[in-house]
């Protein structure tokens, strides 16, 4: 039995998706659907349960024996969440509390860390899960501080000897674009936000630059494609002798710039470029720079080619955002 928490959200859902492809169908997702249009993200979905996440003490419970692996996508994800008490009860309290569930039972957690974590990257972009590695670090937001403090303490029950699950793996999601993520509303990839500006035939809006080493449109991100993503955490799935805390990204910072004319390329449309002013609250937190490291996950056996952002934004945009049923 394979329990997903967050399983209806964007990258829980795509996993989903590609563990029934392979013909995994006892699958139990965690999460809450609400009053709009996510539960579409599990429509096409064969499960073995669905239950919220208040039941999620009583499965553990009443499957203890049966459950081989979490994986813990669920998380309060807005960056822009300021009540960080909920913050800590759903992204701190409770991953801790499956950590110590799946160390007591044998079962094995792969879990979701965050690029956030990196703050405003002056410390770099190496997944460092050593206790000292991760202290170097300081995250800009309360969301990335709670994925923060989630990595520093299991890095401290390791480095003390405590009990680990038999596998245990932390996966720091950097910018993921693709299907099923438009119950995210303004929170969406900027790919998905950029094509609904395009197709209206609007310009592509960007925020303009504030430090003279980046032109307007010359910030850079680490973008990666969900579909790498989810390739990251079925090799981890495939390789149980395989612990620690890996960055998940495209391994290649592109600009915003890269990414509004990719998405024009998918649409077969001239670029326009309209940039704008950013949120003065932002302008001090703004991160200029993202690039993962990959090496880690490369050292332990992963040797799947990253998708290039011109490839994976046409897939996304022709397979998916121009499609009458835009779902996995």
């Amino acid at each position: 039995m394979i329990v997903i928490t967050g399983g209806a959200g964007f990258i829980g859902s795509n996993l989903a998706a590609a563990l029934e492809a392979r013909g995994e169908h006892e699958l139990i997702v965690v999460d809450r659907l609400g009053s709009d249009d996510k539960w579409r993200n599990l429509a096409k979905r064969e499960l073995a349960g669905l239950i919220a996440p208040s039941e999620l003490t009583a499965l553990l419970d009443a499957h203890a024996s049966e459950i081989d692996v979490i994986f813990h996508m669920g998380a309060i994800s807005t960056t822009t969440e300021s009540d960080v008490d909920l913050i800590v009860a759903n992204n701190i309290e409770l991953s801790l509390k499956l950590w110590e569930w799946c160390a007591w039972r044998g079962a094995r957690f792969i879990y979701a860390s965050s690029a956030a974590t990196y703050g405003d990257g002056a410390a770099g972009f190496d997944d460092d899960g050593s206790v000292e590695g991760l202290a170097r670090l300081h995250p800009l937001n309360a969301y990335g501080w709670s994925k923060h403090m989630v990595d520093r303490r299991i890095a401290r029950l390791v480095a003390n000897g405590s009990a680990t699950p038999p596998q245990w793996a932390g996966l720091k999601f950097f910018n993921v674009y693709g299907p099923n993520e438009y119950h995210k509303a303004g929170q969406q990839s900027v790919v998905a936000q950029l094509y609904h500006q395009i197709a209206k035939d609007k310009p592509a809006k960007l925020f303009r630059s504030y430090r003279p080493e980046y032109p307007d449109g010359g910030q850079r991100r680490d973008f990666v494609s969900i579909d790498d993503c989810v390739a990251h955490l079925l090799f981890l799935y495939d390789h149980p002798e395989v612990s620690g805390l890996f960055n998940s990204g495209s391994g290649k910072s592109r600009s915003w710039t890269d990414l509004a004319n990719a998405v024009f390329n998918a649409l077969g449309s001239p670029p326009r470029i309209e940039f704008i002013d950013m949120p003065e609250t932002m302008r001090e937190r703004y991160q200029y720079f993202t690039e993962a490291s990959m090496q880690r996950l490369t050292e332990v056996g992963y040797d799947r080619p990253a998708t290039s952002l011109e490839d994976g934004v046409a897939q996304y945009v022709q397979n998916y955002l121009m499609a009458a049923d835009p779902y996995r």
